[in-house]
């Protein structure tokens, strides 16, 4: 009986989600502005998710979306659960099965979107679905939160978290895209890991420009603009500017990691005790590694002369860099500046209001978060906390919540993982339902 509950479950989360799948919600930067595609996903919404929908409260930001489930008169703060409905873009003919077909092959459910983030989505609003049929009323208020451009602008997220911060509604915890449950998530570790991400580093575009009188190739001259540049990126790259650091939270991950680890696990279950071996021994082992415990720059776009015979008056490249929560954009920025200068180049950058804070994985949102991941997946060894070395909707709300969580509670192989912003990005049938079961247990805890 139990297993045939289960089938009649996955059947019908496999058709539902199959639903959103089949929506084409790909945003384009800087920001996509056909809302209808948006607008008809939100529809859409109601019709596969008819339990709870009705029961919340709806407010539109332009065609990101707002939803208040009303919660008992607990006194307690209310939380938050966001994951966005937009994609990036793909390209049919490089795809085994159409990117928004939500075909179902090899076990698997193929579709943009199935693991970023639309597996969120469903899967929380499938486990309130049927919390809601079932007659459940949550203890606190709770959100749900779908913005259409985290992959392009993050106007939505910076729009909705503001609106709450104006109106005096103060946020107990979020809970948003993060990391999945992988086996040996950092290649030493024998065991089956939740990754989850209690802060984010800050993303910035930072570009560099290096200026002259220009003139004829044939002038040649030393010390031109591509040459100063050259020169900045080289210094930069040899003599890294960003110190490592082992914070709280890498040296709380490296101890979930040690009791699994063959060769280094005394170390990583004594970080504190190792840090200045771990500083060395981390970068050298991936650059994965060595960016959990620093600020990283990387160069990505540059521009030079429009014709080959003409020295340029401008040239200019971009870094994109990720700043570790342990140092301030303003700090880094003006540790470049430094640089640059050496070579008379010149700093330019745009810093966003988004927070920096990192959630305490001893707090309440993160115990709750565990405990329901431990009961629905019986194979995870642990939950780890960690910093996200990429940007979410999530950075819009650390400015005024403390306790700001990042996990997509799907197990995923490391080749899923490399198809996220890629080409058959795709999903197990089999992590259906004990993801539906980690937002259960989440929101009937809270």
């Amino acid at each position: 009986m139990e297993q045939s509950v289960t089938d009649a479950r996955l059947q019908t989360y496999i058709e539902n989600f199959s639903r959103l799948l089949r929506a084409d919600t790909t945003t384009v930067p800087p920001d996509s502005r056909e809302l209808e595609r948006f607008y008809r996903f939100q529809a859409l919404l109601g019709e596969v998710f008819p339990h709870i929908i009705p029961r919340c409260e709806h407010e539109d930001f332009d065609g990101s979306m707002l939803l208040k489930w009303k919660g008992r008169e607990s006194g307690k703060k209310p939380a938050l659960f966001m994951y966005h409905h937009d994609v990036v873009p793909s390209d049919p003919a490089r795809w085994s099965h159409a990117p928004f077909g939500a075909e179902i092959a090899d076990g698997k459910l193929w579709a943009r979107g199935s693991l970023d983030t639309k597996c969120g989505l469903w899967g929380v609003l499938q486990a309130a679905d049927e919390l809601a049929a079932e007659g459940f009323v949550p203890d606190r208020d709770l959100y749900f939160v779908s913005t259409r451009n985290e992959e392009s602008s993050g106007l939505g997220a910076d729009a909705i978290s503001a609106a709450l911060h104006e109106r005096g509604i103060e946020l107990d915890m979020t809970f948003d895209e993060g990391g999945f449950i992988l086996y040996d998530p950092i290649g030493v570790a024998d065991g089956t890991f939740a990754a989850v991400a209690v802060g984010e580093k800050i993303g910035l575009g930072v570009k560099f420009i290096a200026r002259s009188a220009g003139g004829h190739a044939a002038m040649a001259g030393r010390n031109t603009p591509l040459a100063r540049l050259g020169k900045m990126i080289a210094d930069i790259e040899e003599h890294d500017p960003f110190p490592p650091v082992i914070s709280d939270t890498t040296a709380q991950m490296l101890r979930c990691f040690g009791p699994y680890m063959r060769k280094f696990g005394f170390v990583a279950k004594h970080p504190k005790l190792f840090t200045p071996l771990l500083k060395k021994v981390l970068p050298a082992a991936s650059p994965s590694a060595g960016a959990l415990i620093k600020t990283t720059i990387v160069f990505t776009m540059a521009s030079g002369s429009p014709a080959g015979n003409v020295i340029p008056t401008e040239a200019w490249v971009v870094g994109n860099m990720r700043v570790a929560p342990h140092q301030t954009p303003q700090e880094c920025l003006d540790i470049l500046r430094k640089i640059a200068a050496r070579y008379d180049v010149e700093v330019e950058c745009r810093l966003r209001d988004r927070g920096g804070h990192v959630a305490d994985y001893r707090g309440e949102a993160f115990q709750i978060l565990k405990k329901a991941v431990m009961q629905a997946y019986p194979q995870v060894n642990d939950v780890v906390p960690y910093i996200s070395n990429t940007a979410s909707d999530s950075s819009a709300y650390s400015r005024y919540c403390k306790q700001c969580l990042g996990l997509n509670p799907f197990l995923i192989t490391k080749q899923q993982m490399g198809t996220i912003h890629g080409v058959d990005e795709n999903i197990d049938l089999s992590t259906l339902v004990p993801g539906v079961d980690v937002f259960r247990n989440v929101l009937q805890a809270l």
